[in-house]
């Protein structure tokens, strides 16, 4: 298996760069600035940076925002299991860095959290690494009585999709706890071998139909029951391995 790598997005100074970083988890490492992007050789600037005085970002810039539906038998309910995955997109808009707020859109009547593990691929169709996502869902919108035909409204709504704080390369990702809390009270928790199907087959399925680019993000599922979030919740997804995902509810 590779080195364990931990990359992350950010800002200092006013700009914005990648690095490798430790101790994610609790913001008390150092980011090592690296000289080019997430996919080029790895060269550093020599330049180290604060976690606690950096502000980091969404990990990687994707062109693409897949996810997958209905993939953990917990989260099934009566439903009847998939054939195959059940693939739905998001907007890239819908993007929100780590420590930014989830924002209750016009009209929202029952906003969820779906902590989830998410693939980052790399180029030629490789699993890059991995990252923590939420694949925000307002139910009314999605299968409630304001139930729109498609799920632009349901998953796609700005701020819709936190995602990092960092990738993590190296990793067997096949077999990671996840856990979601919400204000310090664990709702979700479950581990990714759990997965109805898992990344690969996820990765390949998709790429039968849709050029997957550098970058571009895989939402893999949530497990379990998943649950309203009102203004002032702190929504925690934690992946052992890659870190916590913190996003303050507004």
């Amino acid at each position: 298996m590779d080195t364990l790598k931990t990359f992350v997005r950010f800002r200092t100074g006013g700009r914005t760069a990648y690095g490798l970083c430790s101790n994610v988890s609790d913001l008390t490492g150092e980011i090592q600035q690296l000289t080019g992007g997430l996919f080029d050789p790895i060269e550093l600037t020599g330049q180290t940076h604060s976690l606690k005085d950096s502000e980091l970002l969404v990990p990687c810039e994707p062109r693409n925002i897949l996810a997958v539906g209905l993939n953990y038998k917990s989260h099934l309910g009566d439903r009847k299991a998939p054939e195959h995955p059940e693939i739905f997109l998001k907007p890239v808009s819908a993007l929100q860095n780590p420590g930014r707020p989830i924002k209750t859109p016009l009209d929202s009547q029952d906003m969820h959290f779906e902590g989830e593990l998410v693939a980052v691929m790399g180029p030629g169709n490789t699993i890059f690494g991995v990252t923590c996502g939420n694949d925000v869902s307002d139910r009314n919108w999605q299968r409630g009585p304001a139930k729109d035909l498609q799920w632009w409204r349901a998953k796609g709504c700005d701020t819709f999709a936190p995602l990092g704080p960092a990738i993590v390369t190296g990793l067997d990702f096949g077999n990671l706890l996840l856990q979601t809390r919400v204000n310090g009270e664990t709702l979700q928790r479950q581990s990714t071998s759990d997965l109805i199907f898992d990344v690969k087959t996820i990765v390949k399925w998709i790429s039968g139909w849709v050029t997957l680019h550098p970058g571009d993000v895989i939402y893999t599922g949530t497990p379990g029951n998943t649950l309203r979030m009102m203004p002032g919740d702190l929504v925690e997804v934690e992946i052992e391995g890659i870190g916590i995902l913190r996003n303050p509810v507004e």
